[in-house]
């Protein structure tokens, strides 16, 4: 291999690089513009673990499986109750 070919090669990788992370990137960003499932909240028994459990089943049969995964793991390291509250409406419409 010449010169020439391995700069081609170092090139050549490095856009691949460059677009798998675009792709990436791109794939996360139609991940979050799916539209959020209505959850009816208001009326329920107020415990934090209800009000996540309730809307997870929303996330789930929506389809966003993953989507309830991740809210269920932050809604779980908030801090407060308001806070696992906002974490829920970031994922679901709230009514």
């Amino acid at each position: 291999m010449n010169y020439g070919q391995l700069v081609f090669h170092v090139q050549w990788a490095q856009n691949v690089k460059k677009n798998i992370k675009k792709f990436k990137g791109e794939k996360k960003m139609e991940e979050t513009k799916k539209k959020k499932p209505k959850c009816k909240l208001v009326g329920q028994d107020g415990n934090i673990f209800n009000l996540g459990g309730i809307a997870s089943q929303a996330l789930k049969k929506a389809g966003q499986h993953k989507a309830a995964k991740e809210m269920v793991n932050k809604m779980f390291g908030a801090g407060s109750y308001s806070e696992a509250l906002n974490i829920i409406s970031e994922y679901v419409d709230v009514s």
